[in-house]
């Protein structure tokens, strides 16, 4: 095997609590804080502050990547409260990619047709939302930012509006890493929703990768990727933002298990969001399962950190 080619690290500092780890590295300052999940009267307040929203089984209420340019001032988040500002808290209307489990239409109809010998139990009103958690968020500017930034369409034709990936499946040292975890919820035994943060700092660059992954089994399944890259050497400092959106129906990705006898990967975020992404665009970010989720597609934006 050939030797790593030598890479100059540099000037950084590393710094670490037992809730957290921060690095300090040219004009950023990068705090991932890592918690258990919060307790009874931290979701209590939450779900307070979110109209109501039923939360989901795992929330990480205290958890959160911080990002601070300090020339500019500029700060950006990612956070579970922002997450699930994002999940639609009232009737689902059409864009929001509505979704029932595979066994519901059939359930009702057995209560409720003309055959049917049981009467409906009698029920309360319950909360209305989207159950499965589904989300387009991606991260968010801290609003005591003492710098406007705003985000802007990219170019593809200027190469430092394109993530580089070649540069990011480099062997480069990683200086830094993490993974947040945001939310996670088994959906009532009926698949899962599940939103995790990386982000890893090398010598030439930041990259953070958001991810919301959604299995709803024997319906869908369902992805939501943020990237962000930075390149420590842009001047001035540009962030790139690429936001992507997959889905497709459960049975299509089932089809592509190599072993029909482990259904393991059918549980793995990575896996779902590599087989959904090399699928046709024309499936996966158009057609899609045919709910109609406005999230589908991608878009690339970039911010001027002046």
């Amino acid at each position: 095997m050939e030797p790593l080619p030598s890479v100059a690290l540099p000037e950084h500092k590393l710094s670490e609590s037992p809730n957290s780890r921060t690095i300090e590295i040219g004009e950023w300052v990068i705090t991932a804080r890592t918690n258990p999940i919060s307790n009874t009267r931290e979701l209590d307040a939450l779900q307070s502050r979110l109209s109501g929203l039923p939360l989901p089984e795992m929330t990480f209420g205290s958890n959160v990547l911080e990002l601070e340019h300090k020339a500019s001032g500029w700060r950006y988040e990612f956070t579970a409260e922002d997450a699930l500002k994002g999940v639609k808290n009232g009737e689902l209307s059409e864009g929001d990619g509505g979704v029932k489990v595979g066994y519901a239409d059939a359930w009702m109809h057995s209560r409720t047709g003309p055959s049917s010998q049981t009467p409906m139990p009698k029920t309360v009103p319950t909360k209305v939302y989207d159950w499965t958690y589904t989300t387009t968020y991606p991260g968010n500017s801290v609003p005591s930012s003492s710098s406007a930034v705003f985000w802007k369409p990219s170019n593809p034709e200027n190469p430092s509006h394109v993530i580089p990936i070649a540069e990011l499946t480099r062997r480069d040292p990683i200086m830094f890493y993490a993974e947040i975890p945001l939310f996670e919820d088994e959906l009532h035994d009926n698949g899962s929703s599940h939103f995790l943060v990386r982000i890893r700092v090398m010598p030439t660059c930041i990259f953070i990768l958001s991810r919301w992954t959604l299995r709803v089994d024997n319906v869908l399944f369902r992805t939501f990727d943020t990237r962000l890259y930075h390149s420590l050497t842009s001047s001035p400092p540009l962030v790139v933002r690429e936001t992507s959106g997959w889905e497709a129906p459960y049975l299509r990705i089932k089809r592509l298990l190599q072993r029909r006898d482990d259904l393991t990967p059918l549980t793995d975020p990575m896996w779902i969001a590599k087989v959904l992404s090399d699928l046709p665009a024309e499936v996966s970010q158009g057609e899609g399962a045919r709910t109609g989720w406005r999230g589908l597609g991608t878009s690339t934006e970039v911010a001027t950190l002046l």
